[in-house]
């Protein structure tokens, strides 16, 4: 049986880790280095770094990404800015596990089947960030809310090589009230890769609902900073529950 994974999803920012709320309002979380041994010491089982400067401006702080492969003991993905294959080369030279595709694939679609093909699905994670509009669920980039249909985006992805789904609500994300489980009823049982959820992960067992429509694996990252819960605590509940998790 696969394991479930709890994995924080955090910002990089000016070479600093924040997180947000609702992709604005950000919060410092600190330094690269003592909240790398943070997670190390806490036994999470991947960590999600996104660079929104490089996704501002196209350049992405390698150094930073050093940096913190350098300090990262478990599997680290890592996106924004992402524009060519060489930039995937470069971060997975750096010491990252897998990379993170968001704008680009919407962008160019066909960069996901390049990079799988170049480097494997393995090591490829699509973003999709998804906002409500007049009741309906749309694809959200950077602003902008796009016409697009969250759950045939996903598949396109996947038809194209993706190896895993990370998808986030903004609407949820930074809140700590729950996942949206409206958006998780649409995707559940329609993907074959494994969906990350993000958005909105409080407590122990708003994991537990999530992973009961369809999740395969937990992101967040308000709770393990803001609240009095661990990651220990939700793969705790995980277990009492009878889902399999990795507690050493």
């Amino acid at each position: 049986m696969l394991k479930i994974r709890i994995i924080p999803c955090v910002l990089l920012q000016k070479g600093q880790l924040v997180k947000s709320i609702g992709f604005k309002d950000f919060r410092t979380l600190g330094h690269l280095t003592p909240t790398m041994r943070i997670y190390n010491a806490r036994n999470v089982d991947e960590l999600i770094i996104l660079d929104i400067e490089a996704s501002k401006s196209g350049e992405i702080d390698f150094e930073s990404i050093e940096d913190l492969a350098k300090e990262c003991f478990m599997p680290l993905s890592i996106g924004g800015g992402i524009k060519k294959l060489e930039d995937i080369q470069k971060i997975l030279n750096l010491g990252a596990d897998k990379i993170c595709i968001n704008s680009k694939a919407l962008e160019d679609v066909d960069f996901i089947a390049r990079a799988a093909n170049r480097f494997g699905s393995q090591c490829l994670v699509c973003s999709i960030d998804v906002k409500r509009k007049d009741g309906k669920f749309c694809v959200y980039d950077r602003g902008n809310l796009l016409e697009l249909n969250p759950l045939e985006l996903a598949l396109e992805y996947e038809k194209k090589g993706a190896g895993e789904l990370l998808l986030t609500s903004v609407d949820f994300e930074g809140r700590a009230l729950g996942y949206d489980l409206e958006l998780l009823q649409i995707f559940q049982n329609k993907l074959k890769i494994p969906l990350i959820i993000n958005g909105g992960l409080g407590k122990p067992s708003d994991g537990v609902e999530a992973l009961n429509l369809g999740a395969d694996a937990l992101a967040g990252a308000y709770i393990f900073h803001f609240s009095k819960y661990t990651p220990k605590d939700v793969k705790e509940e995980l277990a009492r529950q009878g889902f399999a998790v990795r507690m050493n």
